[in-house]
């Protein structure tokens, strides 16, 4: 999970530097390439393209696509602190599903965990209190689909091999998107292609080592290495971008680390 969040943010790191492409486009060649990576990969290796649990795999590319669609909802149309606040808490729905998908009880202990890491987070990015109803519903919709999709994963832990749940991710993603993408094109220019390359290296890598986590380890445990993920997006801010942040900001980067070191203590 470590590794899969350090992969996460070199790749939010390559999205940065092409914002001036329309997100959704991204996704789409993110999703091209997972999707014809993880293809090449199964047949060299003689493994059902397709696996198994049919059913489960395809309620876990759904419940990702939901997850990712409504959390670029959120960061398009409400404050990016609070966008980011409200997305964080898909580790804390992770958990809680766990209790009845895969039936891995949570010590209560670690529920002051977790808001301790949320508390983080939020001094860390700050909360706008006067995003709607409605854009607050839809991104913790978001948020309880990715941990949705977290759960099915440990659910497949027997069944199928990590590269064929990360097949059915973009297989289930990439019509949404291409239709966007038609509508919106814009077409990427000199380094774009580089970049866009290596995003979908970035997220292939990423998502091989984040679904091999899910399927090995303790649900709420690995879940919570997810707020680490502010971390190395502030450790590339501030030596990329120039990004600095206050002592209020480091406050809460200490309460986010604090609560990850006790859940996996624990």
């Amino acid at each position: 999970m470590l590794l899969a969040g350090l992969f996460f943010a070199l790749m939010n790191v390559c999205v940065k530097y092409v914002s001036h492409i329309p997100t959704l486009e991204v996704v789409f060649f993110r999703s091209l390439f997972s999707l014809i990576a993880s293809y090449v990969i199964l047949k060299r290796d003689n493994i059902p393209v397709f696996g198994n649990n049919k059913p489960l795999l395809i309620l876990r590319g759904i419940a990702g696509c939901i997850g990712l669609v409504g959390s670029f909802y959120t960061l398009q149309n409400i404050p990016l602190a609070s966008a980011v606040t409200i997305n964080y808490l898909s580790p804390f729905f992770t958990a809680i599903l766990g209790i009845y998908i895969v039936k891995q009880p949570v010590k209560p202990i670690r529920f002051l965990y977790f808001a301790i890491a949320i508390i983080g987070v939020m001094m860390l990015k700050g909360f706008d209190p006067r995003i709607s109803p409605l854009d607050l519903i839809i991104g913790l919709t978001a948020a309880l689909f990715s941990g949705l999709a977290y759960n099915i994963i440990s659910k497949l832990k027997t069944s199928e091999h990590p590269l064929v749940i990360i097949f059915y991710f973009p297989l289930i993603t990439l019509p949404f998107v291409t239709a966007y993408t038609i509508l919106q094109w814009q077409t990427p220019i000199g380094w774009d292609w580089g970049i866009l390359l290596l995003i979908g290296i970035f997220t292939q890598i990423a998502q091989y080592y984040m679904t091999l986590s899910y399927q090995t380890a303790n649900l709420a445990k690995v879940a919570s290495l997810n707020y680490l993920g502010v971390v190395y997006a502030l450790i590339f801010g501030y030596f990329l971008f120039q990004e600095t942040f206050s002592q209020y900001a480091i406050l809460g980067f200490i309460l986010i680390l604090v609560a990850v070191v006790l859940n996996v203590r624990k």
